[in-house]
């Protein structure tokens, strides 16, 4: 897997060409949101379209915030976003007549990264916490080296940011984070600052691994530290900062939308989340996933030329 940072112009371009394909498409999806997701997503759409060329799908980012926005603006079809939809974003959605629908496309081992300098290989949830409040500024609090903590993290529009905020830190940020624009510029970040720590998506951290160090995680000092990698550990919450990774669409998705999704969701598509470095989708949210687009992830959605068999009835 290429990394990340060395795609963003690829992703530019594959952008502004499904934008061009689409004068001659059949079909078009714009799908818009997380920074997180925009990679796997991608990957999905470009394999996607191969097998499809009447279909073009347009991925571009702005963060989970940005992509709810589009959903209730009627911007897009299709909003990526690494939280799940707010109160508030619901009542705005449904006074404009959207009814937002979730799917969860894959799962994220939220990864703690700092400098391969650093000493400091494992922390709590609680440390975590308290170093993201400002409530620890000192390496040396947690068994470090005596030197003040650098705070990387998202933008305020970003829904990892959100997610830490409220099931990580369980308060508010220092005002002393260093609010980047996505993953991997805070990957970059640390890779150069050795007093740095920073969050990002599992599949970034697999890219980094080596460049930065990923922290091992425990829920408290009694329990076991464990790495974002194992799937094991991810799947029976040894590791705990873990989080679905989510689409909304708004109502029962249809038409191309639907097969897009489906696709996704196929062994085919689970096969590509992997490849991207994320987890598939347990059997639980898979039947959360049915209930949503209403039809069973036997459909073989895998196939391009399959097509909702409700599709076009009155």
């Amino acid at each position: 897997m290429a990394p990340r940072y060395a795609r963003v112009m690829a992703m530019a371009f594959a952008a502004f060409l499904a934008a061009s394909i689409a004068m001659a498409a059949d079909e078009m999806v714009q799908i818009k949101g997380s920074d997180t997701l925009i990679n796997m997503v991608q990957r999905l759409a470009e394999v996607y379209m191969e097998k499809r060329p009447s279909t073009a799908i347009a991925v571009t980012g702005g963060g989970s915030g940005t992509g709810i926005a589009a959903l209730i603006n009627r911007k897009c079809d299709i909003a990526n976003a690494s939280r799940t939809i707010k109160p508030k974003e619901v009542m705005d959605a449904n006074s404009k007549g959207v009814d937002p629908k979730r799917i969860v496309v894959a799962i994220d081992a939220l990864s703690i990264v700092t400098n391969t300098s650093n000493p400091v290989k494992k922390l709590t949830i609680a440390q975590i916490g308290k170093i993201y409040k400002g409530e620890i500024t000192n390496w040396k609090e947690v068994g470090g080296n005596d030197a003040r903590i650098a705070l990387y993290g998202r933008q305020s529009n970003s829904g990892t940011y959100d997610f830490m905020k409220e099931v990580v830190m369980e308060g508010e940020y220092s005002p002393s984070l260093k609010s980047m624009n996505g993953n991997a510029q805070i990957v970059e970040a640390i890779k150069q600052d050795a007093t740095g720590i920073g969050y990002v998506g599992v599949g970034y951290a697999r890219d980094a691994a080596g460049s930065v160090n990923v922290v091992k995680v425990a829920k408290d000092h009694s329990a076991g530290y464990f790495g974002p990698f194992n799937v094991a550990d991810v799947k029976s919450g040894r590791y705990p900062i873990t989080r679905p990774l989510n689409q909304y669409v708004n109502g029962a998705p249809s038409g191309a939308a639907k097969r897009f999704l489906m696709f996704e969701l196929s062994d085919e598509g689970q096969s590509i989340v992997e490849k991207e470095g994320f987890f598939p989708v347990p059997d639980e949210y898979r039947k959360y996933n049915e209930s949503t687009l209403g039809s069973s992830l036997g459909f073989p959605a895998d196939n391009p030329e399959s097509r909702d068999p409700n599709e076009g009835a009155g």
